[in-house]
């Protein structure tokens, strides 16, 4: 009875803590948007006192999302092997202090150095959090639980527009980073109260090592480890197959998250304030399609979440088409069809990275994240200089028939994952 008792309660502690890091890394993970998406509400306000072009600010786009990939693949790799609270904490405080500079700025160079350093400190973000969520949510749950947590990015993202809406309306768009990063210092605070590193950290068992932590630290040092990596990651074809997919949903996520204010102001003639909240919309509706497609994964594919981001790739496929199509559409409709977009989009976002975790297993998840991250931010090469380079060129029709066959790529590169299995725990 006594050891009944016992087992209970550490089920219920476990528990407690794995809803804890749960919550704390989504909160997190939102601020991070908070200081990396509030340049989009910026970017009309920019052109017009800075007198800066769409290529311009397109290239800032790219070189910040380039960087941010490179450094969500190296940090990825750090974060395998440090604390992730104190990793997390870090990255949030830097990348504020990066706005606050850049909200003080005019100069050209400045602008660009600055924010190429936020999108370093950015890739400190995912991996502490894909570390986090993998030695706290067993494998069978990963899916359900970590579309949950992916909600964070719709979260951030739909808010930090809304908010840097209506501060750009009344003040000036220097205040859409000044504001976030007061937010995300305070939001640095609350990680650094509420987070833990690992379950054996609170006293708890580990979900997949029994060994001590000397003994982790020693193989994680060692050629052992090396060889797992470059087993389940680096020459694992599945992780090929995700990471070249992740580049072409990133275009198309990011071409609206970077440019939606812009495109629905400039191309569709909605107001800043509206578009505001459509692009809002679009992450809203995201949460409810990573929501049902992290669900639908566990529940009917069996935890093959390769097979459902290649259905919504299909749906991503058919909005995008409508969007561009439609000529001075009322907002309300504009609006549905954008919305149907982030539904779709949002279900491969948040599956990508946990495809990765699962076939990387939990020594390798950060590693994984960062190694698909690699791909989905060298993607802002198309989704911010070239869309840029377009639509200042070429108008905005180009630059969605760009992003329809874009969508359609991604599709089919999912494809070629569909024989994969749910997890590389067996082996």
């Amino acid at each position: 009875m006594a050891n009944h008792t016992s087992t209970n309660n550490l089920s219920d502690k476990f528990k407690y803590w794995q809803r804890r890091t749960i919550i704390a890394t989504m909160i997190g993970y939102a601020l991070y948007y908070f200081v990396r998406k509030n340049l989009s509400m910026a970017i009309p306000g920019m052109q017009e006192d800075l007198g800066i072009g769409k290529a311009d600010l397109g290239i800032f786009l790219t070189l910040h999302g380039l960087i941010y990939g490179v450094s969500k693949f190296v940090n990825g790799i750090i974060g395998d092997r440090v604390n992730a609270r104190h990793f997390m904490v870090l990255g949030l405080l830097l990348s504020a202090l990066c706005n606050v500079v850049f909200g003080f700025s005019s100069a050209v160079m400045v602008l660009g150095i600055t924010w190429v350093l936020n999108g370093w400190f950015q890739g400190m973000g995912f991996p502490p959090c894909a570390r986090l969520m993998t030695h706290w949510v067993p494998p069978q749950e990963l899916a359900t639980k970590m579309s949950v947590w992916n909600t964070s990015h719709s979260i951030g993202a739909g808010l930090v527009v809304i908010v840097c809406g209506y501060v750009v309306s009344h003040m000036t768009w220097r205040w859409a980073f000044f504001i976030p990063s007061l937010i995300a210092i305070l939001g640095a605070i609350y990680l650094w109260i509420m987070l833990r590193d690992t379950p054996s950290s609170v006293g708890l068992p580990e979900l997949h090592e029994d060994k001590s932590q000397e003994e982790k630290k020693d193989e994680k040092k060692s050629a052992e480890f090396k060889a797992f990596l470059r087993k389940n990651v680096f020459l694992n074809p599945y992780i090929w197959v995700i990471s070249i997919a992740n580049f072409f949903v990133y275009v198309v996520r990011y071409g609206v998250l970077d440019w939606g204010p812009t495109i629905l102001s400039e191309w569709k003639g909605v107001t800043l304030a509206k578009a505001g909240w459509m692009v809002a919309g679009f992450e809203i509706a995201g949460i409810i399609g990573m929501l049902l497609a992290g669900w639908a994964t566990d529940k009917f594919f069996k935890g093959k979440a390769i097979r459902v981001c290649f259905l919504c790739m299909i749906g991503v496929s058919i909005f995008v088409f409508i969007f561009w199509k439609l000529e001075h559409p009322p907002v309300w409709l504009a609006s549905l069809v954008l919305m149907a977009a982030g539904f779709f989009i949002y279900g491969p976002q948040a599956l990508i990275g946990i495809a990765a975790a699962n076939l990387a297993t939990n020594k390798a998840a950060a590693t994984a994240g960062g190694f698909t991250g690699l791909f989905g931010y060298a993607s802002t090469i198309v989704s911010g200089w070239g869309l840029g380079y377009l639509a200042q060129h070429f108008g905005w029709d180009l630059t969605f028939e760009i992003l329809f066959f874009t969508s359609i790529i991604g599709a089919v590169t999912f494809l070629f994952g569909w024989k994969a299995k749910a997890h590389g725990y067996e082996s």
